[in-house]
């Protein structure tokens, strides 16, 4: 499966340690690394490649080069479904109907959703991570019919989104919608949190020895500026992996 880093911080905070220690783990995940930034000149960066993190040149230019950040999100991929090429590669990104930039990651795997067989053809890649976030611009887009979404009411169709497509699938997402940072996972201890100073760090695997905290099942919890601004209440649907899934993650990861 694939790994997760995300950040939100109250002031502008040196990221690059975490991310060093993040994509240190890509050994176990060759299959792609991405990266959402601002840069030194104030500007959205999204930041994509196809191969392994710790044997690109890119990468380690890239993470060296970043300047400390309020918010920002990491990943690296082992694919599972899709092949290996730049548009499977996460961070997936786009705007809504009043310009507002989404972002986000994924680490799952989606077995049921018919709901999502439609992008299937107009998709630029082939995974189910990135149908996962078609349906959610679509919807974003489909409920700003009336005027732009207010935080609580992005935060309740994210609350929504994750319960409707949670039953049966692996769906542990951090989103990014230019305020809001939301987390939410489905799976036992398969995402984590730990609080500095300023605000907090969110990885797939704790990234040193110190205390993290394992971040709650089946919720959607969101972040402004550092601080849990919003919490919702627990889903039902938990995913359990039966004893195939577990099979196919191990040999995978061999």
């Amino acid at each position: 499966m694939c790994e997760l880093f995300g950040a939100s911080f109250s002031r502008e905070t040196d990221i690059r340690d975490h991310l060093r220690k993040f994509y240190s783990h890509s050994v176990r995940h060759p299959h792609g690394w991405g990266l959402m930034r601002r840069s030194a000149d104030g500007l959205t960066e999204i930041i994509r490649e196809p191969v392994r993190a710790t044997g690109s040149r890119i990468n380690s230019q890239v993470v060296e080069e970043t300047p400390p950040q309020t918010t920002a999100l990491a990943h690296i991929r082992l694919a599972t479904v899709g092949a290996v090429k730049h548009d499977n590669c996460h961070p997936f990104t786009g705007f809504d109907a009043v310009g507002r930039r989404w972002t986000m990651i994924h680490n799952g795997t989606i077995y049921s959703g018919r709901q999502l067989m439609s992008y299937l053809n107009t998709q630029s890649g082939d995974t189910d991570s990135e149908r996962v976030f078609m349906y959610l611009m679509d919807k974003v887009r489909e409920c700003q019919r009336t005027g732009a979404l207010s935080p609580e009411q992005r935060f309740r169709l994210i609350e929504e989104l994750t319960a409707e497509l949670s039953p049966r699938n692996k769906l542990n997402l951090i989103i990014f919608d230019g305020e809001l940072l939301y987390v939410h996972k489905n799976m036992k201890s398969t995402l984590y949190a730990k609080q500095l100073p300023d605000g907090y760090i969110f990885s797939t695997q704790p990234l040193d020895s110190e205390e993290w905290e394992d971040l709650p099942l089946a919720r959607v919890l969101a972040y402004k500026n550092g601080e849990k601004v919003m919490e919702s209440s627990r889903s039902s649907s938990v995913f359990v992996p039966n004893l195939d899934y577990i099979n196919a993650m191990a040999a995978m990861n061999i």
